[in-house]
């Protein structure tokens, strides 16, 4: 009884010097256990019935899942096949090794170790001393960061004898000391760094567009901007059976000039046309020449080349007024042309 009473009286001094100290679990934590333990002996006992062993052990952690284990326990209620009460206790020191992390609700482990047991023998007086080689599972119910449940069974290998016993036991426990629980840090705010690397001048996050090729004006969302459409129009008008240019239709005809000249992928088709007087052969000819003295004012006069410009008449096809009236026919008797272009 001298060990128990070392062990009972290590148990309380290390409750007592942990009590005012910061609970935890992981590497320097110590555990304090009560336990029960069903022990079924092997049948070479010759005993009646199976043991009920009640202890205590202490533990320490090495590393967050290692832990060294000492641990007592006394055997009750067994009987010998004469009746006799048998009396014994075990000592046992362990090796234990949890998966998962300090500070889980649930924590598995192995077991490994050896134990010392002393018990009382059947049919005759004294003490069987044995030496045990244990191996054993289990798991801990982390209930609060300090206190705990645990359930787990050994099997015991009397390695003097050559025979096996088997123990389940459930168990109740405190935890001190170890590591303090790390609070989750937040991760700091990363500065945006606005990343461009099409260089459109929209940063990469928001670029819907991300690889547009250089000097390419984009909008907002970095994708080639929707260039406007700008347009010129032309529309020169003749006098009866003439195709002579007047003068007061230069200056519409230089602001085509002009026009094609600030754009210069552009092209043009000068349209001719006449009203409905005469035949249809001859106005068809009055048409492109009116067409192609315009596209010689274009071209000569205000300098855009000639391959740019074509030159096509219509004859009295595409009237755009009444024929019937003078003043229908004078609004028919044109030239019209058309530029557009996007705007950069």
């Amino acid at each position: 009884m001298k060990l128990k009473n070392t062990l009972g009286l290590a148990i309380g001094s290390l409750v007592a010097a942990t009590s005012i100290g910061a609970m935890a679990q992981g590497t320097g934590a110590v555990e304090v256990e009560g336990f029960y333990k069903k022990e079924f002996f092997d049948s070479q006992r010759d005993f009646k019935n199976d043991g009920n062993l009640f202890g205590g052990s202490i533990g320490y952690f090495l590393t967050d899942d290692v832990e060294l284990r000492l641990g007592y326990d006394e055997v009750h209620n067994a009987r010998g096949e004469d009746s006799k009460n048998i009396k014994g206790s075990n000592t046992a020191l362990d090796a234990l090794y949890h998966f998962n992390n300090p500070y889980d609700a649930i924590r598995p482990y192995v077991s490994a170790g050896f134990s010392h047991q002393s018990l009382g023998q059947t049919g005759r007086g004294g003490r069987n001393h044995s030496t045990f080689a244990n191996v054993g599972a289990g798991a801990k119910w982390y209930i609060t960061d300090m206190f705990y449940a645990r359930a787990g069974v050994e099997a015991q290998y009397n390695i003097d004898q050559g025979d096996t016993e088997w123990a389940p036991s459930v168990g109740i426990g405190l935890n001190f000391g170890g590591s303090p629980k790390q609070a989750e840090v937040a991760p700091a705010p990363v500065a945006e760094v606005c990343s461009d690397s099409d260089n459109d001048g929209v940063c990469d996050n928001v670029d819907k567009c991300p690889d547009t090729p250089a000097n390419v004006t984009v909008d907002a969302d970095g994708c080639p901007a929707v260039a406007e459409v700008v347009r010129v129009e032309l529309d020169v008008k003749f006098d009866f059976d003439k195709s002579v240019v007047k003068p007061n239709s230069y200056g519409d005809i230089k602001n085509l000039a002009d026009f094609m000249k600030q754009y210069p992928s552009t092209t043009t088709t000068v349209e001719g046309h006449t009203d409905s007087v005469g035949p249809d052969a001859y106005n068809q000819k009055l048409s492109e020449r009116r067409a192609g003295a315009v596209k010689q004012v274009l071209t000569q006069q205000y300098g855009v080349e000639s391959n740019r410009v074509e030159s096509v008449g219509y004859g009295e096809t595409r009237p755009v007024a009444d024929n019937a009236t003078e003043e229908g026919r004078a609004v028919n008797r044109r030239v019209e042309a058309q530029v557009e272009a996007q705007s950069k």
